[in-house]
């Protein structure tokens, strides 16, 4: 049984921890718009409704307040996929399900994307938030490797990939039609929606 102390105390926590999120999801877009390299607390604050005095209270510093950012919004992208793998009854429900889902968030949501990709970059050569990418990294695995299953579930057959292969190959479309994307080339978002289409009808 828990005291009314260590009560009060789990509350404060959880009131600090909720805070911290609600800030870090107001500063995203700011960060993601002016990428990593040029955007401190001081640019966040002046960029959005942010007090900088809000900001050094809640976080260490701009690496803990962009990892916080990016394990938020990205532990999202990956959960957006499970409806889809719970509800496909066929494969080629499953397929259009995810590659329509890729699409939308590749038009929608580029520059998150792009900020993430900026970030993983960023941490071969800064040990800052490396431990929060490696932790995406595996979450994000996790999310391809549960679609791959479950196409091999309803065709009947095993996947041909592993699931690191698996994870880098969807990994690689994406970021390349992500950059064209950026370019301007608008054509990338169908690309990506047929592209892991005939992914996902080969992994199996």
């Amino acid at each position: 049984m828990t005291t009314p102390t260590q009560r009060a105390g789990r509350t404060r926590v959880d009131k600090f921890g909720a805070r911290r999120r609600m800030l870090a999801q107001s500063a995203l877009t700011t960060i993601a718009e002016r990428g990593f390299a040029h955007t401190g607390l001081r640019e966040i604050a002046q960029n959005s409704d942010l007090s900088h005095g809000a900001l050094h209270y809640y976080f260490e510093g701009k690496d803990d307040l962009v990892a916080e950012a990016v394990w938020n919004y990205k532990s999202e992208c990956a959960r957006r996929y499970d409806g889809v793998v719970a509800t496909a009854t066929s494969a080629d429900e499953l397929i259009a399900g995810v590659a329509e889902e890729m699409a939308s968030t590749l038009r929608d949501e580029a520059s998150l994307h792009r900020l993430w990709y900026d970030l993983r970059n960023q941490s071969l050569f800064d040990a800052g938030f490396r431990d929060t990418i490696i932790r995406i990294d595996a979450l994000l695995e996790e999310m391809v490797w549960a679609i791959i299953a479950r196409h091999a579930e309803l065709v009947g057959r095993p996947p041909v990939f592993d699931r690191g292969l698996a994870y880098a190959l969807v990994d690689g479309l994406f970021q390349n039609e992500l950059i064209r994307y950026l370019r301007g080339d608008t054509e990338a978002v169908d690309r990506i929606r047929g592209d892991i289409s005939a992914l996902l009808a080969h992994a199996a």
